[in-house]
C-alpha cells in the first residue's frame, strides 16, 4: 500500500514555519545547542531539527513543550490570562450542543 501524503494549507505551512523559526531563535539566543535542547525536551535531535524547519507532522504537544523551554510565548504572557481564556472558551462551549449532526432534510426557507 503506497504511503499517503497529507496536504496542508498555505496558512498551516506558514504558521509551522514561523513557529519553528521562533524556536530556533529562542534556542540560539539562549546559546543552547540543538542536542542540549533535545535532551532537555526528551526528544531526538532529528525531531528538534524537524520542528525548527517547520515540519507540520510533528506532534503538537512536543512542539509546544520545546517552544516553552526556549521562552516562545504561544498565547498569553502569564498563567492568569491563559486560565481566563480557558474559562471563557469553556463557558462558550457549554452553550453549544455536545455534538453536531448533518441535517437530513433540506430546509425550505423560500417564503
Amino acid at each position: 500500500m503506497p504511503k499517503k501524503t497529507r496536504a496542508y494549507s498555505a496558512y498551516t505551512l506558514d504558521a509551522t514555519y514561523l513557529l519553528g523559526k521562533l524556536v530556533k531563535h529562542g534556542r540560539t539566543s539562549k546559546k543552547m545547542t540543538a542536542q542540549d535542547l533535545a535532551d532537555r525536551a526528551g526528544i531526538s535531535r532529528g525531531l528538534l531539527l524537524r520542528i525548527e524547519k517547520g515540519d507540520p507532522r510533528c506532534e503538537l504537544g512536543i512542539v509546544f513543550e520545546v517552544a516553552a523551554l526556549v521562552g516562545v510565548k504561544l498565547f498569553d504572557t502569564d498563567d492568569k490570562a491563559m486560565s481566563s481564556n480557558i474559562e471563557r472558551i469553556e463557558d462558550k462551549l457549554a452553550l453549544l450542543p455536545k455534538t453536531v449532526h448533518k441535517q437530513r432534510k433540506e430546509i425550505d426557507d423560500d417564503f
